[in-house]
């Protein structure tokens, strides 16, 4: 039986993680007994978890290739080549020549009604120009201010 001096002395190292491993099982050891003093005694449930600890093992079994989550890659990354090749298909799609669509255009309205809406989309096209000419002008407000404010 060990000195409670010493028994002490092991514990503050313990305590500060400074003790080999051999120390380590000396105070084990220690708190294993029956008889050890009062003021020690609240770290005896302490050492007794940890022998405990040691001894749970863990019994179920671990799988090591889980088969079910290659299955499933396997097929999205077929799903996305697929797509992929969708996609390419029908970007590739010869296009309507434009003389084609005016002679569709032809059939369905009159000459007249073509070159009125022609003009209709080219004033909108002009006043859209317009508006876009003076929000160059609140860009250049709004960036002139920023400079403003920053150095302030």
């Amino acid at each position: 039986m060990e000195s409670v001096k010493n028994i002490e002395k092991l514990l503050e190292r313990y305590l500060e993680a400074e003790t080999t491993i051999a120390e380590e099982t000396r105070l084990q050891e220690y708190f294993a007994q029956e008889q050890i003093p009062a003021h020690l005694e609240e770290y005896r449930p302490m050492f007794q978890y940890f022998q405990i600890a040691k001894q749970e093992r863990y019994t179920k079994e671990v799988p090591l290739k889980p088969g079910r989550n290659r299955s499933y890659l396997r097929w999205v990354s077929v799903a996305a080549v697929a797509v992929l090749l969708v996609g390419v298909y029908f970007n590739q799609q010869p296009q309507i020549t434009s003389g084609n669509q005016f002679a569709a255009l032809e059939e369905e309205y009159t000459q007249e009604e073509i070159q009125e809406a022609q003009m209709a989309l080219a004033m909108f096209s002009k006043n859209f120009s317009k508006g876009t000419q003076g929000m160059t002008y609140l860009k250049e407000f709004e960036r002139t201010t920023n400079k403003f404010l920053v150095n302030e």
